[in-house]
């Protein structure tokens, strides 16, 4: 009894790996045994699929509704830096994703796929989905339309009065809730995906998902070793890896086992201080980031819905991997605050190949399966780039 009660206690992450570490202990015992097990994660995938275009719809709603308007000026060169470094992260893993192309393993029996033949197809896919009746998007699973329908109707709020903007508001804490219990009982998901993977596919099928956590963490390295330093030099013209490994030590560790970028903030915060940077801009900006400043994030959407495409061998031309890139920064932004947020999104990407919802859950399980790592790196990353870029504009409101 002690036992369990300890093991409830443990943090998701850890059970998650040791539900990992039991489901390849069962499965080499007896397959049967594992494939009996499938079922926890079969209902797992489903309920995630039952949440995530509700969750998707409200947390628009709700972020646009209560954004507070007339943003002070000395805030849009942050907000550039932070839209610039999502949407080069979102590039740099389409990079990544070609030069490493990676395979899920994905149920698809009886699935008739009408894979889009170019951008001309994507497009015209794209605009259909974004006329489509809101009930009918959230029936089917239609993240573009249900993107569409939130924005308008979070826009429409914003001249509401003050309780009707709370109330949606109050609706996406509770749909967050829910999604929160989902993540809760992630272990258990895992544990049984990860054995009836096992039983029907073989012990082989993890070197799958080491080559994915792998090109995923890789890209996450060179952001923020690369990339990030690069747009710095552009903003301050001096060398910038100073700022850097500084930001990295000291915001970077502690985010990467939080797993937080809201429960890192004041950890930002004394930091940007103990750099004498201006609070005036940093004040503002940190927790700014904190909700809006998801490189980590697009990196995770973008390569995990590049390797579905590989998998059910979707031809992405150049045209339709920026078109990826512009909508992975975007829906990034919307990951913040919520458990497996970057996860829960990566059906929005997927439908721009027209790739099923069912088969996209698929995905956002594998995603779950490496989130051990892959969330800790995404959030390190996430939060260290805050008190980069927050570094960066300061220093250069300085010099001028």
């Amino acid at each position: 009894m002690n036992l369990l009660k300890k093991l409830i206690n443990l943090d998701v992450t850890i059970q998650i790996a040791i539900g990992i570490l039991i489901a390849v202990i069962i499965s080499l015992i007896s397959s049967v045994w594992a494939s009996s097990l499938a079922l926890l994660g079969t209902l797992f995938v489903q309920s995630l699929k039952a949440v995530a275009p509700i969750l998707v719809f409200f947390l628009v709603i709700s972020a646009i509704a209560n954004q507070p308007q007339g943003q002070d000026s000395r805030m849009r060169p942050i907000l550039f830096m932070y839209l610039i470094g999502t949407l080069c992260a979102a590039l740099l893993a389409v990079i990544m994703s070609k030069l490493f192309p990676t395979n899920l393993q994905l149920d698809v029996t009886n699935l008739n796929l009408a894979a889009p033949q170019g951008i001309g197809e994507v497009l015209n896919n794209l605009l259909f989905k974004l006329v489509d009746n809101p009930v009918n998007a959230l029936i089917t699973g239609n993240f573009i339309g249900i993107l569409v329908w939130g924005v308008a109707v979070g826009l429409g709020l914003r001249y509401s009065t003050v309780s009707t903007r709370l109330a949606f508001q109050d609706l996406s804490n509770v749909i967050t809730q829910i999604v929160r219990v989902i993540i809760r009982l992630a272990p258990l998901g895992i544990f049984g995906l990860v054995a009836g993977t096992l039983a029907e596919f073989g012990i082989q099928v993890l070197s799958q998902y080491a080559k994915l956590l792998m090109v995923l963490l890789s890209s996450m390295l060179i952001m923020a070793l690369c990339i990030n330093p690069l747009i710095v030099w552009i903003k301050i013209r001096s060398n910038p890896y100073g700022l850097i490994f500084t930001a990295l030590r000291e915001s970077g560790v502690t985010a990467f086992f939080t797993r937080s970028s809201a429960a890192n903030i004041p950890v930002n915060l004394s930091l940007c201080e103990r750099l004498g940077l201006q609070k005036n801009i940093f004040a503002l900006s940190i927790p700014l980031g904190a909700t809006i400043n998801m490189g980590g994030a697009a990196i995770t959407i973008t390569i995990l819905t590049l390797a579905a495409t590989n998998t059910l061998g979707i031809n992405v031309d150049f045209s339709s991997a920026l078109l990826l890139c512009l909508i992975s920064a975007l829906s990034a932004t919307g990951a913040s605050g919520v458990a497996g947020g970057s996860l829960l999104l990566i059906p929005l990407s997927c439908s721009l190949f027209g790739i099923p919802d069912d088969v996209a859950m698929q995905v956002v399980a594998v995603g779950f399966v490496i989130s051990v790592l892959q969330d800790s790196a995404e959030t390190a990353l996430n939060s260290s780039t805050d008190v980069v870029f927050t570094g960066a504009v300061s220093m250069s409101a300085k010099d001028e």
